[in-house]
């Protein structure tokens, strides 16, 4: 598929490379996003304000006085020969502590007679199997994370929770999340992150990024609320839980 550029408002468009989630896709909207930053001291990409990648697309916010969609559009084509069959960014890898079930994981035992399993089989699936972080959104620093084994694939909960607390480590349809504060939310709640995902005080907030890897360790209610506090208290670096760092393709 051929991308398609939309409108989005007067001082914004919308590069949409296709209408699913995949890693090629994925790969696609990352190349264009990292050229565009390569491309931010060329004359031709002036007025770039931000680029906010998705799944799927890539939408490029601009300033009208410092440029125009049509000069944009006709800068980027160039770029977008470059994004078709991109290999998938590398990024960081990381492994994150969970602890699963109980007040941290109120939806455990619903998601093992769901999917047919006992809670340490789903556990072990979930813990063991490594995620991409496809996107950030909904709120700052919230990782939308796949692919979810089939066995853990479910539905949107029928009526979501007014509030899901902070760390809630959650799963719907074939994805898994960390929901990095307090909301509303509709997802299943398997367990508990320790480790803050965001902080507006450090130059890069968000702790995770697109293309990152993430698996995840269990460890038990005790050594969650401990790394909480060390986290809280800035006895730990989030950046601790980083095994490996990006990798040029």
């Amino acid at each position: 598929m051929n991308p398609r550029i939309l409108d989005v408002g007067n001082t914004a468009f919308t590069v949409e490379f296709g209408n699913l989630i995949s890693p090629a896709l994925l790969a696609e909207v990352n190349a264009l996003d990292a050229a565009i930053a390569r491309e931010r001291g060329n004359p031709a990409f002036a007025g770039i304000i931000e680029t906010v990648p998705t799944f799927r697309s890539l939408t490029i916010i601009y300033d009208p006085l410092a440029t125009s969609r049509e000069t944009l559009e006709s800068a980027l084509q160039g770029l977008l020969d470059e994004t078709e069959h991109a290999p998938l960014r590398a990024g960081r890898h990381w492994r994150l502590p969970v602890c699963y079930g109980g007040e941290s994981g109120p939806d455990l035992d619903h998601v093992a007679a769901a999917s047919g399993l006992d809670t340490r089989e789903v556990v072990a699936l979930h813990a063991e199997t490594e995620y991409s972080v496809y996107m950030l959104g909904f709120l700052p620093g919230f990782p939308f994370m796949g692919d979810l084994p089939p066995a853990l694939h479910l539905p949107r909960r029928t009526e979501p929770r007014v509030r899901v607390p902070a760390g809630s480590v959650a799963i719907a349809t074939g994805l898994t999340a960390i929901y990095p504060w307090e909301s509303p939310g509709g997802w299943h709640l398997l367990g508990r992150c320790p480790v803050p995902l965001f902080d507006a005080r450090c130059p890069a907030p968000a702790l995770l990024a697109a293309g990152d890897r993430v698996c995840f360790e269990a460890v038990d209610s005790a050594t969650c609320s401990t790394i909480a506090a060390d986290c809280a208290a800035g006895r730990i670096d989030p950046h601790r839980w980083c095994i490996a760092e990006a990798t040029q393709p």
